[in-house]
């Protein structure tokens, strides 16, 4: 039987991880086949079919590098593969989704357009529903999509709607919009990059951890054909162990050591009661190694003044291990970009889609066929992987960490202490403040990054939160990995604003808002967390898919405030 859903309770009877340790804890006690990603010691193909065959099991996909293979297998013979010295540890092959949710109304975002650099010869993967054939993602007769493979069965085209999205935003080049008729072109970030198109999620938007795995593993071997310095997940789940264990987290890891720089998106469970969205980061944006992008909205216009967190956007630290996150911000709220014809998403949900006449000089009646709008933490990401795209094309000799201490190093700090919005249909009012597990080091700003000179040969790996009893406070630590000549200082990388004093993020005396005191007396924040009282104390799962509340699908992004359903 396929693994097709999460657990639907914290609250877990018998399961086969009270027996071994080398069973993932959401390995419940399930009858007839599982399907697994099993991760073993040595790296021989035909040792592991050996071992799953011989306990009726069947090898679907090797995923070498991190030396794992995805497995169907009889249930109730897991406990006896995990006895096997060989076998590390075994999890669920786990569902994955695209991390968007749907936009009403029309939101223009600021082009972030560099004119001497557009990432000409870079490579970006994008590992999503697949990317179908635009305009805007050709120059000309010369198509910019230059390798397709899917993981999902079927063909690479993207019937979804969301892979073709996200690609746009990389490297769309606005040749449409560029139109005498059009307002202004519709450019993406880096609008000359080459997109390698993995498809690893249906026309639902649905796949699995043994799927995105795979096209992990592809993009680093095809790194050196085509230049592949980028890869995109705008996608991912809960977070159900630590990513030392979790083989979707190992996969990024060696792709990250690989030389690619991989762009993740946080989650959109900013507003998961009863966490206020604490520790809702999706796997692998719990991972140190990447760079893991919240969502700001822009509000129609190209002024920083005036943005803010969409309160939608996951928050850190990270469940299990407490990783500091996000890293950053990316506008991701609103954003128009290319349409796949006739997606799902398009077809589904009439918010998404934009009316000529908002696009066009004149008036033009109906909607775009070419553009519409999407919002999460999954358009935020693209601007950040087409941001690094430009990074990497202006120094090529770039690696990951540098690029992720550029980038995080140069993020601009001004933004408000708390953001707000309200619901209009439902007339329910989110606020979120913005610390450092809110914001991470801030707003994306390009033109900085792409000045800065940070140099090193150190990792960047985001740090650790944790617990100092001694003083009642949140500090953060560093890796002793990381940081060799990269220095993630407190007023270099977050600011006297984000981060309090010598690397303390929560102390007794802060306060944020009216009810959240982030100390050891409180109900909210800091027990959240660390607490005794917290939902997540007793387990190391992490809310399941039917405990978070994704954003409502008919309100989509946030556009403004204001209680219509009273009125």
């Amino acid at each position: 039987m396929k693994v097709t859903c999460l657990l639907a309770s914290l609250g877990l009877a018998a399961t086969l991880s009270a027996k071994s340790p080398k069973l993932s804890k959401d390995l419940g006690a399930t009858a007839g086949s599982v399907d697994v990603v099993v991760q073993f010691r040595t790296d021989s193909e035909t040792t592991r079919s050996g071992k799953i065959g011989r306990r009726g099991g069947r090898v679907k996909r090797d995923l070498g590098p991190i030396k794992a293979a995805a497995v169907t297998m009889p249930a109730a013979e897991l406990e006896a593969l995990a006895s096997d010295p060989d076998v590390a540890y075994i999890t669920p092959d786990r569902p994955v989704r695209a991390s968007a949710d749907f936009a009403q109304k029309v939101g223009e975002t600021a082009t972030l357009y560099t004119a001497n650099f557009r990432g000409g010869s870079v490579g970006v993967a994008v590992i999503d529903s697949g990317i179908s054939e635009h305009v805007d993602l050709a120059d000309g007769s010369v198509k910019r999509v230059v390798y397709s493979q899917t993981f999902a069965g079927g063909n690479t085209s993207d019937a979804y709607g969301h892979g073709t999205h996200v690609a746009g935003i990389i490297a769309g080049n606005g040749t449409v919009s560029s139109a005498a008729t059009y307002l202004s072109p519709l450019r993406g970030i880096a609008p000359k990059v080459n997109l390698i198109n993995l498809k690893v999620l249906d026309g639902k938007g649905e796949g699995t951890d043994s799927n995105v795995i795979a096209a992990i593993n592809r993009a680093v071997e095809l790194k050196a054909q085509y230049n592949i310095r980028v890869i995109n997940l705008s996608l991912g789940r809960p977070v159900f162990e630590s990513f030392r264990t979790d083989p979707l987290c190992r996969a990024v890891e060696a792709a990250w050591k690989a030389g690619i720089t991989v762009v993740v998106a946080a989650g959109n469970s900013g507003r998961y009661q009863p966490t206020s969205g604490y520790s809702t980061i999706n796997a692998p944006g719990n991972s140190p190694w990447v760079i893991t992008v919240g969502a700001l909205r822009t509000k129609d216009t190209t002024s920083r003044g005036d943005d803010d967190v969409a309160t939608y956007s996951s928050k850190g630290p990270s469940l299990v291990d407490q990783i500091v996150k996000p890293d950053l911000l990316a506008p991701g709220n609103l954003i128009t970009s290319v349409s796949a014809t006739g997606n799902f998403l398009y077809n589904t949900y009439s918010s998404t889609r934009i009316s000529n006449a908002s696009l066009s000089k004149v008036y033009v009646g109906g909607v775009s066929q070419d553009y519409f709008n999407l919002s999460g933490t999954s358009m935020a990401a693209p601007v950040v992987s087409g941001a690094a795209a430009l990074l990497i094309q202006k120094t090529p000799s770039l690696t990951p960490d540098l690029v992720k201490a550029r980038l995080m190093r140069t993020a601009s700090k001004a933004l408000p202490a708390s953001t707000s919005w309200q619901d209009p249909l439902t007339c329910d009012m989110f606020t979120t403040y913005n610390d450092i597990f809110t914001t991470g080091a801030g707003a994306l700003d390009i033109n900085a990054a792409m000045n800065d000179t940070a140099t090193g040969t150190g990792a960047a790996l985001s740090p650790r939160a944790y617990y100092d009893a001694a003083t009642n406070q949140v500090r953060i630590a560093y890796d002793s990995v990381a940081g060799v000549n990269i220095v993630w200082g407190t007023d270099i990388v977050w600011g006297t604003n984000i981060v309090w004093g010598t690397n303390i993020v929560w102390g007794t005396n802060i306060v944020w808002g009216t009810n959240i005191l982030w100390g050891t007396a409180s109900a909210s924040g800091f027990n959240i967390v660390w607490g005794t009282t917290s939902p997540f104390a007793s387990s190391n799962l992490g809310p399941s898919g039917n405990q978070i509340s994704p954003v409502n699908v008919l309100t989509g992004g946030e556009l403004g405030t204001g209680c219509i359903a009273s009125m």
